[in-house]
């Protein structure tokens, strides 16, 4: 049986931030653990990603014994516990899909408009105790897959060949190649074909079990750098790649990566190396 090889696991505690790189991270039903936990959103509750505001792209996340650390280069840094110490409701939405929320408070509040530049009040804020988030695309994901903040499902899974391909079409074309940061997966692996991931029902071990549901359309997210904020003037790689591997029955809308959920193993381990067999 044809087998892939884990070469990259990532999570994104807050969603838009930057990721964090993992060795190893613990699979749930609504995603690897800690994978975008918070969502900063306007005083109203409207969600905020980089879409809106670029600058998301630059701080910097981490893990330690208390919380989710956030810092930025002459910003300092601040630290949202891991659990929650209470908060007022703010009612939000993620892509029309209504959300109970937590505001994590005003001193988070000051640190995240003053670090993005906001000339408007931004807030962070956590899933309200008990609450679960309502599945925005039952008939792909399945009704009973959950997720926090994460635009769909639970887990994205790319290929490295995939971005091999992209970057020697760009290349071709005269312009620049682009990092794997720029499609911001959890889950990557190498030992496919390019854009073979779309036509595969999964991938497993005996410890896990991931299982395909689509292809996942692109932003103008992937034209960001995520290490200046800066955005591609040529709209690129996002221009090229709906030519080359357009979501299917959607053109011109690209895609890159596959949505996953998952099937079989919550608790596990998923680490770098894993073997997986292909489905």
């Amino acid at each position: 049986m044809p087998k892939a090889k884990i070469t990259g696991l990532n999570i994104y505690p807050v969603k838009s931030m930057k990721g964090i790189a993992l060795s190893g991270a613990e699979l749930t039903p609504a995603g690897l653990a800690h994978d975008r936990r918070f969502m900063v959103v306007r005083s109203n509750g409207r969600f905020v990603t980089q879409r809106e505001l670029p600058r998301l792209a630059l701080i910097h996340t981490a893990l330690d014994e208390n919380g989710i650390r956030l810092w930025l280069p002459n910003q300092g840094k601040i630290t949202i516990p891991f659990i929650s110490t209470g908060g007022d409701p703010v009612q939000t939405k993620v892509w029309g899909t209504p959300c109970e929320t937590l505001d994590e408070g005003e001193e988070v509040s000051r640190w995240i408009t003053s670090a993005l530049e906001s000339t408007t009040t931004l807030k962070v804020v956590r899933m309200a105790p008990g609450f679960i988030r309502p599945q925005g695309k039952p008939e792909e994901l399945g009704r009973e897959t959950s997720t926090y903040f994460a635009d769909a499902a639970p887990f994205l899974v790319a290929n490295e060949t995939s971005l091999a391909a992209l970057n020697r079409e760009l290349e071709s074309r005269g312009h620049a190649p682009v990092p794997m940061n720029r499609f911001r997966p959890n889950i990557v692996v190498r030992g496919l074909e390019p854009f073979s991931e779309h036509r595969l029902a999964g991938m497993n071990t005996n410890r896990y079990s991931l299982r395909f549901c689509h292809p996942c359309e692109r932003c103008v997210v992937t034209t960001i750098n995520q290490d200046t904020a800066e955005k591609d003037p040529g709209w690129q790689p996002f221009n090229t790649l709906k030519e080359i591997n357009p979501v299917p029955g959607k053109k011109p809308a690209p895609a890159f990566g596959q949505n996953a959920i998952l099937e079989r193993g919550e608790r596990a381990v998923m680490s770098l190396g894993d073997r997986l067999s292909l489905v």
